[in-house]
């Protein structure tokens, strides 16, 4: 009775094995497309991820051209149902922003080493034309347009190397209108080609440690005029500056040390007051005006230029004449100029486009990446020929903006126009301003750019980025502002390569009691199964890589022996593509060779699940049905095991 039993029990397990594998799905290639079909796919999805077009789909031709026009010109999209009520939102919002607009323009003039007198106009000038085009191109709503402090350091330390401007100002100034010229050109055609992508290089690690040591080059070189000193370093660095700074103590002014310190603790507490009670931003939004107006008083009262106080001195009204006749493009400074325009340019760039794409996510709208890239750049290209200086949307004025209540793009032209009327009209007040005011409302604005918790934020998530972030910090600190940018950038695009050359590769287990397979390492119920190795590759398979895959796997296998001696002798290698996107013709090589290789040893490799482009050019090769057959290829690990447990019965 009891052998019957069992024979029963043998011929019910046979049945289900049977069913089960009657019920096993096919690895099938995917639907035949022709390559045409595929190269247009893949530039489509390269270029045009966003697909731009389809709202031209099905449209009548007039309205095709309605829809075009809109998506050339944005302002044409809000225009038509423009409100009154809208209107006194933006009104208030450009008018503040004009408060905030007007002195950092004026105190970005020192960072760019422009000539005092013509750098405090051009930079006057980049909140006037660049926001007008801005309005009519760009996409965004909250996106306040002006001069940036890290792209005028940037800027100013890059064509300092070309020409002095103290010494030589009008080359200087045509080398600041063509870097512009040619950062323009570069964003503008980003925006164009649909490369977008290229900006995503600058990782958000490199930028966290990128601004943080600018924000303190920038607050450095503000101590000339916080302290009084007459005769700074040119140099960039912590250490010549330091050392400029105490060699120089007998040009310190107390007068001007002690307005410096008023000044900066004013607008200190106004940034604080705003972030802790964000219905004040205007407290924080009114103080650079406010320190401006206030100093400039003191002094005329108190006639502190006579007793050690700096001041800018006399300023002409009026709009600067155009400047496309100043554009210079000789041979011998045609290298500093690109370089500097593809760097302020990135940098800028990719500065407009994150503040833009944050409002607009706070706002439930969506901002076009590529559309932004070429706003952005035909405002700086119209800018280089009208005497502006290279800008972009600045995160200080776009807070202010976007808290201020604005609606659409024509809070910029109520900043562009107010701000012409200050050029027309209001320029000689600023005559007494302070020079020590201008380089405190700098330190007051750079200081938000040191962001503490998101560096703590990468120490604790990934400390390869932390490492991005602080070679990004040392290096603007103690090279450069350019060298440690790219230092940053090349780590970072080292560790993608690691990333690609060394993919990740992992052994999998049965969870007991289920069809699931996971990491051996990471899930403690996960089992080995007797007389399998099952790999996930975890990353495409390339000529870069194929050679450390072999490596790996080789070794896994060693290992996979070494464990397995008690138990069943290894006899099947399945190794789990799903997670393999793509394999080129060194892949497919590498996996027919390494098929052959391991039944020289003894053992088979299966392959599970390989999906449409790898199961594709499996397909093609010329040995595959020899190489991988019905037996070699399999949907689901689960399916893979079943079938060949099998055949691992049958041998014993």
């Amino acid at each position: 009775m009891e052998e019957a039993h069992g024979a029963d029990g043998n011929v019910e397990g046979t049945q289900v094995e049977i069913a089960v594998m009657e019920a096993m799905h096919k690895v099938v290639p995917p639907p035949p497309r022709s390559s045409l079909d595929k190269i247009k796919v893949r530039l489509k999805e390269t270029f045009f991820p966003d697909d731009p077009f389809r709202r031209f789909k099905g449209q009548p031709p007039k309205k095709k051209w309605i829809l075009g026009a809109q998506y050339l010109f944005p302002i044409l999209g809000w225009v038509p149902t423009y409100s009154l009520s809208l209107f006194k939102s933006d009104l208030v919002s450009g008018l503040t922003i004009t408060s905030l607009a007007i002195p950092q323009g004026i105190s970005y003039a020192q960072l760019a080493n422009l000539p005092p007198i013509i750098g405090l106009c051009l930079m006057a000038d980049s909140s006037f034309v660049p926001p007008l085009v801005y309005s009519i191109l760009g996409s965004s709503r909250d996106l306040a347009v002006g001069p940036v402090s890290i792209a005028s350091l940037i800027m100013g330390s890059m064509l300092r190397q070309a020409a002095n401007p103290r010494t030589d100002p009008y080359l200087f100034l045509q080398l600041a209108f063509t870097s512009t010229f040619f950062a323009g050109i570069v964003q503008a055609s980003l925006g164009i080609f649909r490369l977008g992508f290229i900006i995503d290089f600058l990782s958000k690690a490199t930028l966290t440690g990128f601004m943080a040591g600018a924000a303190i080059i920038v607050s450095l070189q503000q101590l000339k005029s916080m302290l009084g000193i007459v005769h700074f370093t040119k140099q960039m660095g912590l250490v010549p500056v330091m050392s400029s700074v105490f060699h120089k103590t007998d040009e310190w002014s107390w007068q001007t040390i002690l307005m410096g310190i008023c000044f900066l603790a004013l607008l200190l507490l106004a940034r604080h007051v705003s972030m802790r009670r964000p219905k004040l931003f205007w407290v924080s939004a009114g103080a650079p005006l406010t320190s401006v107006v206030l100093s400039t008083l003191l002094v005329f009262l108190f006639k502190a230029q006579n007793h050690g106080i700096s001041i800018i001195g006399q300023l002409k009204s009026g709009l600067n004449r155009l400047s496309w006749d100043k554009l210079l493009f000789d041979s011998t400074y045609l290298g500093t100029i690109m370089k500097t325009g593809l760097v302020t340019g990135i940098i800028s760039l990719t500065e407009g486009v994150a503040v833009g794409r944050t409002f607009a996510s706070l706002k439930d709208y969506r901002v076009d990446g590529n559309k932004e890239m070429m706003a952005i750049g035909l405002m700086n290209i119209v800018g280089s020929c009208t005497s502006c200086y290279v800008t972009t949307g600045a995160f200080s004025r776009s807070a202010v903006n976007h808290q201020a209540g604005c609606k659409t793009a024509l809070s910029n032209i109520v900043m562009s126009v107010t701000v012409m009327l200050t050029l027309l009209f209001l320029m000689p007040l600023f005559v007494y301003t302070p020079n020590v005011v201008l380089g405190a409302i700098i330190i007051a604005a750079v200081v938000g750019l040191i962001d503490v918790p998101a560096v703590y934020h990468l120490w604790k998530m990934d400390k390869i980025d932390f490492i991005v972030c602080l070679c990004a910090f040392l290096g603007v600190l103690f090279i450069s502002v350019q060298d440690g940018l790219a230092i940053a950038v090349g780590i970072s695009i080292f560790r993608i390569l690691l990333q690609i050359t060394r993919p990740n590769i992992v052994t999998l287990g049965n969870i007991t009691g289920t069809d699931i397979y996971r990491n051996l390492h990471h899930y403690i119920d996960a089992r080995r199964v007797p007389g399998f190795l099952i790999l996930a590759v975890e990353a495409p398979i390339n000529f870069t890589n194929t050679t450390y895959l072999n490596e790996r796997i080789t070794r896994c296998i060693e290992e996979e022996k070494a464990v397995d001696h008690h138990q069943a002798v290894l006899r099947f290698v399945i190794l789990d593509l799903s997670a393999v996107p793509t394999i080129d013709t060194s892949g497919v090589s590498f996996l027919v060779d390494l098929k052959k290789s391991m039944e020289k040893h003894g053992f088979e490799l299966v392959l599970v699940n390989p999906v449409g482009e790898v199961m594709e050019k499996l397909q093609r090769t010329n040995g595959v049905h020899n190489f991988f057959g019905v037996d070699s290829l399999y949907l689901t690990i689960g399916e893979a095991i079943i079938s060949l447990s099998s055949l691992l019965k049958e041998s014993t």
